[in-house]
């Protein structure tokens, strides 16, 4: 099971962050491979690319020696929860492991947690999943039905804190939400194995339907969103967001996005500014902000962005086919003209990640740029263009900070050579359960194909699914590991 919990870094007073880091390769770039490139075929690489023939990134196997296990800590106490990532056996594609957390419902929910089981598809009402989430108390909510829930426009809502959804217990073919988002304002929250495939759901343009996951607010803290997939947001598709001047206590922070697919923002459809089509945005403030494990294909922009005064980790990633921007770093100085403050540059540490141009890619499109003020520290990324030559690694703007400003507790990061195995192996909503949207992506990053895409009906329509159901027979203790039974199951 690859689970990441919420990062604790050293910019939030929640304690302190140690480097972990062992990662092989330069930071200059060039191309390493983890697959063999072969003559003008193009056959499969994940850096290099071989004789005429476009390169096309390798998948490596999941199972066997090349699959790695992982394993999930306990969380208690007060502090804020830590994200820790290692890389794990066998000689193939690595995956990685998972330590503790300490923030409650961000980690396990123990003790006095109640067990809510969602036994139905509709948008709402009895055993619905918003019934369970707006259910007060420390919950475990898992499903005795599969299928597609249709929100009809109308978003989800997380704001009872020390929740745990684990979407690893539907039956097969899981759970998939469509026609709407979700937003999370409160704490202690933990989602994992489900599909947002959120769509223009037929809005007029502009008409102010602009579905997002989210995080929101001051009492947004200790989140995981781990191992799903999002797709078709008209904002963004995965975001941690909240007030832009109250500072890091009054919006989000302490989150871990783990282990996800993130791709196909839509771009000319109903959002009121026009084109946009974004990845991640980690908003002004938002502090101990991981990203990690995540496969951002086919948005234009934020692969992610963080904005004024936010801190965090990006680490093992992989970023295809961006537009405009990869990752992002720096505020918009104009929203602060007004303010009284004076916006300071991100800090950030980008370790192990990989970006490989697609068709929509600006040429000589560095992996990290700014529009303003970005700073970082840069180690052992690889950034390649569709043909598998060097590209630009950062802007010249980028300030290159010595050392990691922050960085989670017992993180240790993937050899960048080793990322595009890992992560097309192990990222996204059931790995080995996954549905026609994401092995389409998938297989466009292994091909070096697919495109923006401004709808969901230029890629097949939401999706469709005959419901499942399966009952489940929760065990009295150790309600953890059983969970972890069903994650291994499709990890």
């Amino acid at each position: 099971m690859i689970f990441a919990a919420c990062s604790n870094g050293s910019d939030g007073g929640t304690g302190s962050a140690t480097s972990g880091a062992t990662t092989s390769s330069s930071a200059g770039g060039g191309s390493a491979t983890t697959g063999s490139a072969g003559g003008d075929g193009g056959s499969a690489t994940a850096g290099s690319a071989g004789g005429d023939g476009g390169a096309s990134a390798t998948t490596g196997s999941a199972g066997g020696d090349g699959g790695a296990s992982a394993t999930t800590g306990s969380a208690g106490g007060d502090g804020g929860a830590s994200a820790t990532t290692s890389s794990a056996g066998g000689d193939g594609g690595s995956s990685a492991t998972t330590g503790s957390a300490g923030g409650g419902g961000s980690g396990p929910v123990e003790g006095e947690a109640a067990v809510l089981k969602v036994t139905s598809l509709a948008a709402d009402g009895p055993g619905s999943l918003r019934e369970a989430l707006a259910t007060p108390g420390p919950r475990i909510i898992v499903f005795e039905v599969g299928g597609v829930i249709d929100l009809n426009k109308a978003r989800l809502d997380i704001a009872e804190p020390f929740v745990t959804i684990a979407g690893q217990t539907a039956p097969s073919p899981g759970i998939t939400l469509i026609r709407g988002g979700m937003r999370v304002r409160t704490h202690d929250v933990r989602i994992q194995h489900l599909r947002f495939r959120m769509g223009d759901a037929g809005a007029a343009p502009a008409s102010g339907f602009e579905p997002d996951v989210t995080t929101d607010g001051a009492s947004a803290y200790n989140i995981v969103v781990d191992h799903c997939s999002v797709a078709w947001g008209v904002d963004e598709n995965l975001s941690v967001s909240g007030p832009r001047f109250d500072g890091p206590d009054g919006t989000s922070r302490r989150v871990t996005l783990s282990n996800n697919i993130i791709a196909e923002g839509l771009v000319e459809s109903v959002h009121e500014k026009g084109s946009h089509s974004m990845g991640t945005l980690v908003h002004d403030y938002c502090t101990d902000v991981t990203v990690v494990g995540n496969l951002y294909a086919h948005n234009n922009e934020r692969n992610p962005w963080y904005k004024g005064f936010a801190t965090g980790t990006i680490v093992n990633n992989v970023v295809y086919n961006p537009g405009k921007w990869a990752m992002r770093l720096g505020p918009v100085l104009k929203e602060w003209e007004t303010s009284g403050i004076t916006p300071e540059p991100p800090r950030v540490s980008i370790v192990g990640n990989y970006m490989r141009y697609g068709v929509n890619t600006k040429p000589g499109l560095p992996l990290v740029g700014t529009n303003s003020l970005g700073s970082a520290y840069l180690e052992d990324n690889i950034a390649v263009d569709a043909l598998g030559a060097a590209a630009p690694i950062a802007s010249p703007d980028i300030v290159v900070l010595p050392e990691k400003p922050v960085w989670p507790d017992g993180l240790v990061a993937l050899p960048a050579t080793s990322v595009v195995d890992s992560v097309l192996a192990h990222a996204g909503a059931r790995p080995r359960d996954r549905d026609e949207v994401d092995l389409r992506i998938i297989a466009d990053v292994v091909s070096g194909g697919g495109m923006f895409v401004n709808s969901q009906e230029e890629v097949g329509g939401y999706p469709t699914a005959e419901p499942t159901s399966r009952p489940l027979v929760v065990p009295a203790e150790d309600i953890e590991a059983w969970l972890k039974r069903f994650a291994d199951d499709l990890e």
